[in-house]
């Protein structure tokens, strides 16, 4: 065995079946199955390690892992922030099929029936399973049972029986988002801040140079963390029978990338160590890298089936290491699917699409400019400062575009454009590859179905918690709303009359899409603004006057702060009272800037909860500001 430096630089039938199959595994004192451990590092998009970009950090205990390993290209982690990432981790299943998309849970959800979080399965066959120490699940308690013999910062593979095979994730947390919010003096960064390489997206100044040198600093940090843990499963005498998964649990963290679904919020780094005793089990040979496009939804599977463990046919994702896996076929995998929804307080709906070279952005609700206020991101110095400047009027037309309503979809070629900045949709040239992509997206929302569809009051109110059961039963309600909502994409003359139909349809949540559809057609909606105006002034439904209101704003037809302003009065719900006051912010710094008096709501019995509201509350009082 070579030696490890450390480095500077199914319930029921299956249970029992499983059961059985490791009770006589361990009398016989045989160990025929691999060890896994997953390494996690926070936070961290590829672009951030040297194994993806030139310009990234050395990770040379890292490296050691790909040399004797496999690198993975092209992997997405299916959400730009940790507790959607981390629930479709542990699930194997894409977040708004379940309910689990929003960051973080306001209604812990339930898995779908019958199916576990993944190490149950792996506890169930004799594994020894264990966390240090993050979870962030969306789900409920009661998923938790019998998944982990420990979950707890001291949680240590070492603790097994002799003999038994265990799976081990030890979390890192030092490229975590946080350790951007202390300023540091250049005079204190190991990287020269004039050697970085500045994102074309931000503004190229000495804060954002310092920042860049700050983060690859961590990641050397974080590289002899894992160096030290490595070194202990080769001290243990186990690292020639343990898978090492090495991975960022979502991307970013400079500004516009955690939080955000676009290449450099969801593409992470991978490098699976594969150890000399189970080389049998890949389909390509240590020190070799591959192409085929892997999502988080299918980690869970792989682990599973690394390990000898049937897969659950509820589980969305498929093996990309195992027996039956090859090299040709893993290698042909082209897909990749993103999402972001609510993240803390800030509201969005966009969905992601890697599909060869290309990537596409769908953005459901493209008024919604990126740089909307969230208070947990704007800790960060460079986000203040980004937004000053475009205040200012000192950006280019890249840089600012972070603040400005986005195109309801966009198109970009990775390859020549990694950090997506040049959009194709509109080039004719693409016209092929858009209606491919528009069609993709369309078929995956559909088919899910996408729970990112229903408002999330709407959600909490009649799902119960059970997101997968909800989203079976509304599955053709919600496809109904997809539609009105792909309306965006059509010449307006050619929808009006289907919107006209629409905003009198007896389910609010129709009204409520066609009213946010007519918002991004904008002005030239504005032959439908007569009835609109009707229904900001007396839908019966908060959340449909909510966006009708929010049409009168963006398009400069009427003051909409007092149909706002009654809305919030009227409320008792503070998730509800959440979004609409995500549309209170819209207005107030966006266009048309209209400031308002939050006074009046001082007596609702929201006003003071400790949940999301209270930062959009500190926010629009001045209590915390850009």
């Amino acid at each position: 065995m070579r030696r490890w430096t450390t480095l500077t630089l199914l319930d029921g039938v299956l249970a029992v079946g499983l059961s059985l199959w490791a009770a006589t595994t361990f009398a016989h004192g045989a160990a025929p199955r691999p060890n896994i451990v997953w390494l996690t590092t926070e936070d961290n998009a590829a672009c951030w390690y040297r194994l993806y970009n030139p310009a990234g950090a050395a990770m040379p205990n890292v490296e050691r892992l790909a040399k004797e390993g496999i690198v993975f290209n092209n992997v997405y982690s299916c959400s730009p922030v940790c507790s959607p990432a981390r629930s479709t981790l542990i699930s194997g299943c894409y977040a708004p099929r379940l309910g689990a998309q929003w960051h973080r849970k306001i209604l812990p959800v339930k898995l779908p029936p019958g199916l576990h979080m993944f190490p149950w399965y792996l506890r169930q066959a004799g594994y020894y399973t264990t966390n240090n120490s993050k979870e962030d699940y969306n789900f409920s308690p009661s998923e938790k049972t019998d998944v982990w013999d420990e979950s707890s910062p001291r949680a240590s593979y070492r603790n097994r029986h002799p003999g038994q095979p265990f799976f081990h994730v030890q979390n890192f947390s030092r490229t975590h988002e946080s350790q951007l919010f202390p300023n540091k003096d250049n005079s204190e960064l190991q990287t020269d801040p004039n050697s970085v390489v500045v994102f074309p997206y931000h503004p190229d100044t000495p804060l954002f140079r310092n920042k860049y040198a700050h983060y690859l600093d961590l990641h050397r940090e974080v590289d002899r963390q894992i160096g030290e843990f490595i070194r202990q499963l080769e001290q243990d005498g186990v690292l020639d029978d343990t898978f090492i998964f090495q991975f960022g649990d979502n991307g970013g963290v400079l500004p516009g990338s955690k939080g955000y679904a676009r290449e450099d919020g969801l593409h992470v780094a991978l490098i699976v160590y594969v150890p000399r005793n189970w080389q049998h089990l890949v389909p390509a040979p240590r020190g070799s890298r591959v192409d085929g496009v892997i999502q988080f939804v299918d980690l869970a599977p792989t682990v599973l089936d690394l390990a000898g463990v049937p897969i659950p046919k509820e589980m969305d994702g498929r093996p990309f290491l195992g027996p039956g896996v090859t090299l040709t076929e893993l290698n042909q995998r082209s897909e990749a699917f993103g999402y972001a929804d609510r993240f803390d307080e800030k509201y969005d709906l966009v969905r992601f699409l890697r599909k060869g070279k290309y990537t596409y952005w769908r953005n459901y609700q493209p008024f919604n400019f990126d740089g909307l206020y969230n208070e947990y991101r704007y800790k960060q110095a460079a986000y203040r400062e980004w937004w000053d400047l475009y205040r200012k009027g000192q950006l280019n037309s890249v840089q600012k575009a972070f603040f400005e309503p986005k195109p309801p979809e966009c198109l970009f070629d990775i390859e020549k454009d990694p950090h997506e900045t040049v959009n194709l949709a509109n080039d004719p040239q693409y016209a092929g590859v858009l209606a491919e992509m528009r069609r993709t997206m369309h078929d995956w929302v559909t088919g899910l179905p996408d729970l990112g569809f229903i408002p999330e009051p709407t959600f909490i109110r009649e799902s119960h918690g059970d997101g997968y059961s909800y989203g079976q039963r509304n599955k053709e309600r919600i496809a109904r709303l997809i539609d009105i909502a792909d309306w965006q994409l059509r010449p307006f003359a050619e929808v009006t009359p289907m919107l006209e139909k629409a905003l009198r349809a007896e389910d609010p949540l129709e009204r409520y899409w066609a009213a946010i559809t007519c918002s991004v057609f904008g002005k030239e909606a504005r032959t439908l603004a007569q009835a609109i105006r009707k229904m900001a002034a007396g839908d019966p439904d908060r959340l449909v006057r909510m966006r009708a209101a929010e049409f009168l704003g963006l398009t400069g037809e009427e003051d909409p702060r007092p149909f706002l302003m009654e809305i919030l009065q009227q409320t008792d719900d503070p998730v509800e009272a959440n979004l609409i006051l995500n549309t209170v912010v819209l207005l107030k710094d966006g266009a048309p800037r209209l400031e308002f008096d939050l006074t009046p709501l001082r007596s609702t019995v929201w006003f003071n909860d400790s949940g999301e509201v209270a930062r959009r509350i500190r926010y629009l009082m001045g209590e915390q500001g850009k």
